[in-house]
């Protein structure tokens, strides 16, 4: 027995000794390197994989408010909210988020390179933070994404409420649109509780009262499953839908100044001349804001942003135009009231006038021979108003212009008003260092040089001519409610100031605006109308320096010709409605813009004839359309 154990131990102890050492090694390095895999997972790493396993079956998701809605002053819907199908993608409910969208692309017939490319710019978003790859998509694409379902892990549809403008292009730049707040936006409103994929207004009403449509936002917890699917609503926080925004405009004048402008460049603006209240404001051309709700494509923003003839200005408040003849309203008020020149004075037009050694010249080649101040009007004489400017100087212009509200903005709840230019000695002085020259002077007495004008201006000018010289702030927004009805605030007629002018300055003037319209040689005759009497002054404003040619339109490019203006208000003997018309390069603006102004006088006139009660919407503003 000895001699065997001797016998293996010789053969094979040593050997199964050192192969037990390093299984003892192999051993140790294996409970290594799972305490070490231990510790980083639930050290290290354990708040992130719990708070991945944790949203990978109970998620919270954000629910933005229901936007308000905005009514006209009858009651008439403009917008509200209609329900819409979203297509989104969660990356981490997917094991492979490429393969995922090269599916679903291959699923919806889409570029799958444009999936990738939103993926990748979302990739540094939070964990679980939905990526947003369609909005209002149709139903073809929701059949699609349920029935491939298994295939397509991540990917959901959500309906979510989306904005809806009933009349489309007709008042978009009034209206404004939606869109997804940017970057930018998030910084600064960071703690106004907005979050990546919420929309915001980004134009025009839907930005200015973007604090009172938003609403407040609510939120859900609910579970999902393994594809990220919803399976229950654990707890939910109701939104509070945004509040009803009531306007003053008048839906079917907004259309009637829409209809009148198609085919045109320009903007129509009527407001009340007895409380400012803006009733229509159309500018073209246009847009359709229904395209921003559904999801703007890149190929139709670049279109609208890189068109020369800029679909997305509000030509009403954001176009600063020289007045051309129209600024002789307030040449005439000014002549008058600081008696530069007695009103049946006249003087002689020969078809130009000569100041040093330059020759003024008269829209009206051979002139109109003897004219005063109500001729001047009528007929529009520049000689006239280049010697009332020549005599009352360009700071007596400046306070009788501004007096009216030019040259400042008028302070209407509107976005990215322009203010205008109403030049004078100080101003020059300020912008250019240098002496204001007398000559030019003549240039700003009808409306040319360095004066410009926004349409809104000069409607406001306008009704305070009407009304016997008070400037009203212009007003676009009437009340605000609840989305029960309940009133919660009113915006009452605001009174800039009262402009002290002698009666006999008013009746003069309005009597030769009336004969603008009326009279057989003034340039405003397109306007005439048997359903309304309108008083008004037509304008004809250079874009370019003709330097003494008398050329037609049709002789210049486009974009040298003239713009044409008719500002306005009627009835005469009641004034209720004024109204400004500008047609961008349209030429005179007797022929361009009367008659477009008529148009808008000839519908306020018919809807006058209507009773209140068969234009008012019952029980407006109580019920919500989503």
């Amino acid at each position: 027995m000895d001699s065997l154990t001797e016998i293996n131990r010789q053969d094979g102890a040593p050997e199964l000794r050192a192969r037990a050492r390093w299984l003892y090694v192999i051993l140790a390095l294996a409970i290594t390197v799972l305490v070490a895999r231990l510790v980083l997972l639930q050290v290290v790493e354990g708040e992130r994989y719990g708070f991945l396993s944790e949203h990978n079956r109970v998620r919270i998701k954000r629910m933005p408010g229901t936007r308000g809605m905005i009514y006209d002053r009858g009651g008439h819907l403009l917008v509200d909210s209609r329900p819409s199908f979203e297509l989104l993608f969660v990356p981490e409910d997917s094991d492979e988020p490429e393969n995922t969208l090269r599916s679903l692309a291959r699923y919806l017939e889409r570029d799958e390179k444009e999936l990738l490319d939103i993926f990748e710019e979302n990739k540094k978003r939070q964990a679980f933070d939905e990526i947003v790859l369609g909005r209002d998509v149709d139903w073809n694409t929701v059949v699609a994404v349920e029935a491939h379902q298994l295939d397509l892990p991540g990917v959901t549809v959500r309906v979510r409420p989306r904005r809806n403008y009933e009349t489309g292009p007709t008042a978009a730049h009034l209206l404004g649109y939606m869109g997804e707040v940017n970057q930018r936006q998030l910084k600064v409103m960071k703690d106004d509780g907005y979050s990546v994929g919420d929309e915001i207004g980004q134009f025009g009403l839907e930005r200015r009262w973007e604090a009172v449509l938003r609403g407040q936002s609510g939120g859900q917890q609910f579970e999902v499953d393994a594809l990220g699917r919803r399976v229950r609503v654990l707890s939910e926080v109701p939104d509070v839908p945004g509040q009803t925004v009531h306007l003053t405009i008048d839906r079917d004048l907004q259309e009637a100044a829409y209809e009148a402008l198609k085919g045109k460049h320009g903007t129509i603006v009527a407001i009340d001349v007895n409380n400012g209240a803006i009733l229509a404001m159309a500018s073209a051309p246009t847009f359709d804001p229904n395209v921003f709700a559904r999801g703007i494509k890149n190929d139709e923003w670049k279109a609208l942003i890189t068109d020369r003839l800029r679909p997305l200005a509000n030509r009403a408040i954001q176009g600063q135009y020289p007045p051309g003849s129209t600024f002789k309203v307030i040449m005439a008020i000014a002549t008058l009231e600081e008696g530069a020149m007695h009103p049946e004075a006249y003087i002689h037009d020969p078809g130009y006038y000569f100041f040093g050694n330059r020759q003024f010249r008269d829209w009206l080649k051979g002139g109109h021979g003897a004219v005063n101040l109500h001729r001047a009007v009528v007929e529009s004489c520049d000689t006239y108003f280049y010697q009332a400017g020549q005599r009352l100087g360009v700071d007596k212009i400046a306070k009788w212009s501004r007096a009216f509200g030019l040259g400042e903005k008028s302070g209407a709840a509107l976005d990215d008003e322009k203010g205008g230019l109403i030049p004078d000695t100080e101003w020059k002085r300020k912008r250019y260092k240098q002496p204001w020259l007398p000559g030019e002077t003549l240039s700003v007495a009808i409306g040319q040089g360095y004066v410009t004008a926004t349409p809104l201006q000069l409607a406001n000018m306008m009704a305070a001519v009407a009304n016997g010289g008070t400037l009203y702030r212009p007003r676009i927004v009437s009340k605000v409610s609840s989305v029960d009805g309940t009133k919660v605030q009113e915006y009452p007629p605001e009174k800039i100031r009262t402009i002290e002018i002698k009666p006999e300055t008013l009746r003069r003037v309005q009597n030769a605006l009336a004969d603008v319209v009326t009279n057989a040689r003034g340039t405003g005759g397109a306007a005439r109308s048997p359903l309304i009497q309108v008083a008004g002054k037509t304008g004809t404003a250079q874009v370019i320096e003709m330097k003494g040619a008398y050329l037609k339109s049709e002789q210049l490019s486009y974009f040298s010709r003239d713009h044409a203006w008719f500002v306005s208000y009627g009835p005469v003997q009641n004034p209720q409605i004024a109204v400004t018309v500008l047609v961008e390069h349209g030429g005179h603006g007797g022929e361009a813009a009367a008659p477009l102004a008529k148009k808008v006088f000839e519908k306020f006139a018919e809807l006058q004839k209507q009773p209140q009660d068969r234009r008012q919407v019952a029980g407006a503003g109580t019920q919500r359309a989503n």
